[in-house]
């Protein structure tokens, strides 16, 4: 029972000693001292649990799907009468610099439709300061713009707020995805990360991941690999704890890094494979030259040596008399 409990798990029927984790975490937080991926840990019933941020590298192939609607962004009601009315009740309390005349109580739908040829020239001023956001927006909002449409629009929330929910809505990291589509393809190598402990599997690291950015993917089409910088990648089962792998590998992300990827399209690749990865091909060439040079040698060699017992064995067979038989 106490050696179990000095042991931490790793993977299915892996373990590693205690005080070989708290030697690796102890390195692994020295490195990144005064920085927010520094890990803490506890113990829980003599259980080590190690959490913090750990950074996952993007290196899928295919568009990822993504949520239209998050929990965080407004639901708007269905085009009718009573969203019409509801949303004007809106306009004309939340916009303090409304033209006189106006009444800040709620007002009838015709009153907001119809624009006062007096605020025209006042509106052409505005335009001009709303040339800039709706340049910025033209990609994202392809919808004609009207003055009922600028007054709503405008008058609802101010300019730093409509920044801050386009890039909520319309970017990862500050990547935009087609918004129409919700179909988006995150830069290979970009980073990212999540909040999880040494207690979580691997399946469940991948669920804290797209539940973060609100992928509608399922999590069995995606895996995590360690890609280090030899070439060598080696893929993580679903029993592996991606943390303490983590630690295990050391903090500097240039020798190794935490890849999603496709689980149908990434491959692992062996220590040995990786050494030549990085080679280019002149020297590939040159490597297979020699390696068939050499087998070529082997072969001239055995052929001498069957030529040279196939001799003695004719020797051999000229001694007999012509009537002797082989018993």
């Amino acid at each position: 029972m106490d050696d179990t409990q000095d042991l931490v798990q790793i993977g299915e029927n892996r373990f590693i000693s205690k005080t070989t984790v708290l030697s690796h975490l102890k390195t692994y937080n020295l490195y990144y001292e005064g920085q927010n991926l520094q890990l803490r840990h506890r113990e829980e019933e003599g259980e080590l649990i190690v959490e913090g941020l750990l950074n996952i590298f993007w290196g899928l192939r295919r568009p990822i799907r993504l949520q239209m609607q998050d929990d965080h962004e407004r639901i708007r009601p269905p085009p009718s009468s009573t969203s019409w009315h509801s949303g004007c009740n809106l306009d004309s309390q939340g916009s303090p610099n409304s033209t006189d005349g106006q009444q800040t109580t709620q007002q009838s739908p015709p009153t907001v439709e119809v624009t006062p040829p007096e605020s025209q020239p006042e509106d052409n001023g505005v335009t001009e300061e709303e040339i800039e956001e709706d340049s910025e927006s033209s990609t994202q909002l392809l919808r004609t713009k009207s003055d009922a449409g600028v007054l709503r629009r405008g008058q609802r929330r101010s300019p730093s707020d409509q920044r801050k929910i386009r890039r909520h809505r319309f970017s990862i990291n500050g990547h935009f995805y087609n918004h129409k589509t919700a179909v988006f393809t995150p830069a290979y190598g970009s980073v990212t990360n999540v909040r999880i402990n040494s207690c979580m599997t691997t399946p469940q690291v991948l669920r804290v991941l797209l539940n973060k950015f609100k992928i509608e993917n399922s999590p069995d089409d995606f895996a995590l690999y360690l890609v280090h910088a030899s070439g060598e990648r080696v893929k993580l089962k679903r029993t592996d704890y991606p943390l303490v792998l983590r630690i295990m590998q050391g903090p500097c992300e240039q020798v190794c890094k935490v890849f999603l990827m496709e689980e149908d399209l990434g491959e692992e690749v062996t220590y040995d494979v990786a050494q030549y990865i990085k080679f280019e091909m002149p020297v590939l060439q040159s490597f297979i030259t020699k390696l068939k040079e050499e087998e070529d040698r082997e072969v001239q060699k055995l052929r001498r040596r069957y030529n040279y017992l196939r001799c003695i064995i004719e020797k051999k067979l000229s001694c007999f008399p012509e009537g002797a038989t082989c018993m």
